[in-house]
């Protein structure tokens, strides 16, 4: 082997050129510079197998006959050197070590070049930089790849991995806003070195950097906390998710019927720059919205975002419903209707954990939502990385629109956030009314809509 990896050696040299020197000009139609290229990583790469000694995996073995198959493919007239680039670059990849995954995002790199449209190319390249670790650029060529590609069932494993790689970079996201949220003030809140922990982790940085670094946050974090603190304690979480992430994909859950789970961080950039109505549901407004030309049709419709609540008994089934949520109440396992008008998304709130699962596997109705809200939703009142509110009194539980307007207003991404027919029998309770009035922008007594602020 050692003799053919020196000859396949040459003869790489000999059409590309060594490392530094522009590839010699070819008589007539020569391959093309991306391939020179190409087989110019390709030499390097044979270079640094030759010097580290005898080949004894058979992995490395194949990349050697691949580079081998690609060198002829390019010194043969008519020959397909394409498709020889995008097996060598998956031999790469398939030989293992970073080594092999830098000449593998090399090769696609060339290949795009080559061929902007090529989704095996793309593929190759979001592989080559999610095995470096480089998540984010991993996620935009996977998109280029789906953008390009028509069948829709080949493309459910790169869904797959794009969800998984936001999810992980989601709970980084989450940790350290959780980190900033708690180190606002109070004693003891600001150590330095959780401050450093927290700087260093980002969901940009190369996977293995980024567990190390959420490692020792979680580390300097409990230290200064103690394991008992829940922000601590979501913190452990939000680590455990992530390292599972880091693992293996996602599955897909079949209870949840091919819905997208989404997070806090997915919540977030799904409501982003938007205006958003939480529409009543009363006899009043579900008759002049399905009356043709009425001016509470046309406001709502105007909306980016309309968000329903609970079980919507007047509004018309095909009543355009964005966001719906829904709160679990009564005893549990709570049990009843399916839900089964269809929305873009769907939060249900509820408590205890177990019973909530119970619940979205019994009522979800598959094909009804393309994404459901994650255990991170299902207590945004009282849950210690966001509202954290003391929990109410079981006797007057808050409503589901309230619910869902103080998670909106924490979350803070929506354009415009307003109120739709909240008037009469709809009003909510006091202490929710008083809430609202505090910050209430403007109010249109036409059209019975409050603006919050």
């Amino acid at each position: 082997m050692g003799q053919t990896l020196t000859g396949l050696l040459t003869s790489v040299r000999a059409i590309a050129g060594r490392p530094g020197t522009p590839p010699r000009a070819r008589p007539g139609s020569g391959p093309d510079p991306e391939l020179l290229a190409a087989l110019r990583h390709c030499g390097d790469h044979l270079a640094a197998l030759a010097a580290s000694g005898p080949l004894t995996d058979a992995r490395r073995t194949r990349l050697i006959a691949s580079i081998g198959a690609l060198t002829t493919a390019c010194s043969t007239p008519g020959a397909n050197a394409f498709d020889a680039l995008l097996r060598t670059g998956q031999q790469a990849l398939d030989s293992g070590g970073d080594a092999g995954a830098r000449l593998a995002l090399a090769l696609a790199d060339e290949a795009t070049a080559l061929r902007a449209r090529s989704k095996g190319a793309w593929r190759l390249r979001g592989n080559a930089l999610d095995a470096l670790g480089r998540s984010e650029e991993a996620i935009t060529a996977y998109e280029r790849h789906l953008a390009l590609q028509q069948n829709t069932t080949a493309s459910r494993d790169v869904e797959r991995r794009i969800a998984t790689l936001r999810a992980a970079g989601d709970r980084i996201d989450e940790a350290l806003a959780l980190v900033e949220g708690g180190s606002e003030g109070g004693e003891g809140a600001t150590g330095a070195g959780v401050d450093a922990g927290a700087v260093r982790l980002s969901r940009r940085l190369p996977a293995a950097e980024a567990r190390v670094a959420f490692t020792e946050l979680v580390r300097l974090r409990t230290t200064e906390r103690g394991a008992a603190d829940p922000a601590v304690r979501r913190l452990a979480a939000l680590y455990a998710e992530h390292r599972r992430l880091s693992d293996r994909d996602l599955m897909a859950d079949p209870l949840l019927g091919g819905a997208e789970p989404i997070g806090v961080p997915g919540l977030r950039r799904f409501l982003a720059g938007r205006t958003v109505c939480l529409v009543a549901d009363t006899p009043h407004t579900a008759e002049q919205e399905q009356r043709p030309g009425s001016s509470l049709a046309a406001l709502i419709g105007g909306y980016d975002l309309v968000v329903r609540c609970d079980v919507v008994r007047h509004a018309a089934p095909t009543a355009r419903t964005d966001l719906h949520a829904v709160t679990l109440r009564g005893d549990s396992p709570w049990k009843g209707p399916r839900w089964d008008r269809r929305a873009t998304a769907r939060l249900v709130f509820g408590d205890p954990l177990p019973h909530w699962r119970l619940a979205l596997r019994n009522r979800l109705v598959p094909g009804a939502q393309d994404r459901i809200g994650d255990a991170t939703l299902r207590r945004p009142l009282h849950d210690p990385a966001l509202l954290a509110e003391a929990a109410a009194d079981p006797d007057t539980p808050a409503s589901t629109a309230y619910t869902v307007l103080r998670l909106l207003d924490f979350l803070g991404t929506p354009a415009r956030v307003d109120l739709i027919g909240f008037e009469g029998p709809a009003a909510l309770p006091p202490r929710e009314r008083e809430w609202i009035g505090a910050r209430t922008g403007t109010t249109d007594d036409t059209a019975v809509r409050i603006t919050l602020r």
